[in-house]
């Protein structure tokens, strides 16, 4: 499994893109999916919705279980991934490309995001 170098990742499993004009795409890891199993439902923040670092702002369900979905950063919600909430399945073969979850305006990071690097090494121990 190999984490993309660009991203960066909360210990809840998400990551989280670098900004471009203020604006990252979050979505969950490889080892996150693969943990949940196949994706078959999601909700989503809606456009307009602050999140806050940290806190939960939607579910993925999959055939094994439900799952809480983080904010790894503050802001507001600027878009959803339609195509995740109408195939779910995406989140499973897709993770780091199709299958980003939502974009949001960043007002706030925390500092405790990993590199790559550092969440390969949190997520295999």
């Amino acid at each position: 499994m190999s984490n993309p170098q660009q991203l960066r990742y909360s210990k809840e499993h998400e990551w989280l893109s670098a900004a471009e004009d203020g604006v990252s795409t979050v979505g969950i890891t490889e080892h996150a999916a693969n943990a949940l199993g196949d994706v078959v439902f999601v909700q989503l923040p809606e456009v307009g919705d602050t999140v806050s670092a940290g806190e939960t702002c939607g579910e993925l369900e999959s055939t094994k279980s439900v799952s809480d979905l983080y904010s790894p950063v503050s802001g507001e919600v600027t878009e959803v991934n339609e195509d995740v909430v109408n195939d779910p399945s995406l989140v499973n073969s897709a993770p780091f490309e199709g299958g980003w979850l939502f974009k949001v305006r960043v007002t706030d990071e925390p500092g405790d995001l990993l590199s790559a690097d550092e969440y390969t090494a949190f997520s295999a121990g």
